[in-house]
């Protein structure tokens, strides 16, 4: 299994742990030991199950937009995006749980024109003013028919760690990565109003595969 860049940090760390513990739990807890260190053992295992890169058969788009993220859609509403595009547009949130790829995908083709890290509040995920109020970053993609699209990464109650690796003037592929954020978090798609929405609240995603809206000239 493939594992992400971003995963030798916390890997070290979760292994000196389980060292340490697992000694402890020998021990002191002696033939009971096994209770504590199998439990340590699966612990562990998830650190490197989240870090996971899968194989992606990732597609060539022009108008679509593709899940940045895996995860399941929680929001899709209009709303005023007022960091970037200053105006009215369609907001789609993607949840991510701590068991999701947290690989975050460019969702459409283009150029990078904006990016910005913000500081923030921790408020869970799933609650509507963290997209305003969260740790988050900020990208703007200008795309198909000179649409911007923006999305935002943004940082939970159990995230903690936001990257994004673009620049303004980069070129972005839809589906291909542009960050990662560790332990659980969301990400938000601004598109325009007239846009084709292709999913619903609830559907499950897979980033960088399915096609969640479709751009209009």
């Amino acid at each position: 299994m493939k594992l992400h860049k971003e995963s030798k940090g916390s890997i070290t760390v979760a292994t000196i742990l389980i060292i340490v513990l697992s000694f402890l739990a020998i021990y002191f807890l002696k033939i009971w030991s096994l209770l504590a260190i199998v439990p340590l053992l699966i612990l562990y295992g998830l650190v490197f199950w989240f870090f996971r890169v899968p194989n992606r058969d990732i597609k060539e788009h022009t108008e679509n937009v593709v899940a940045p993220v895996d995860g399941k859609v929680v929001m899709i509403k209009e709303v005023e995006e007022n960091e970037f595009l200053k105006e009215k547009c369609i907001q789609i949130s993607v949840f991510m749980s701590p068991l999701n790829v947290h690989i975050c995908r460019y969702p459409v083709s283009g150029t990078v024109v904006y990016k910005k890290y913000h500081p923030g509040k921790y408020l869970v995920a799933w609650h509507e003013k963290s997209s305003e109020l969260n740790e988050r970053t900020t990208v703007a993609v200008e795309g198909f028919a000179n649409h911007k699209i923006v999305f935002r990464q943004i940082a939970g109650y159990v995230a903690r760690r936001i990257v994004f690796y673009c620049n303004e003037g980069d070129s972005a592929k839809a589906g291909h990565e542009f960050g990662f954020i560790k332990f659980g978090s969301r990400m938000d798609v601004f598109i325009p109003l007239n846009s084709e929405i292709l999913c619903k609240i609830g559907d499950k995603t897979k980033g960088g595969i399915d096609v969640i809206a479709r751009l209009k000239k």
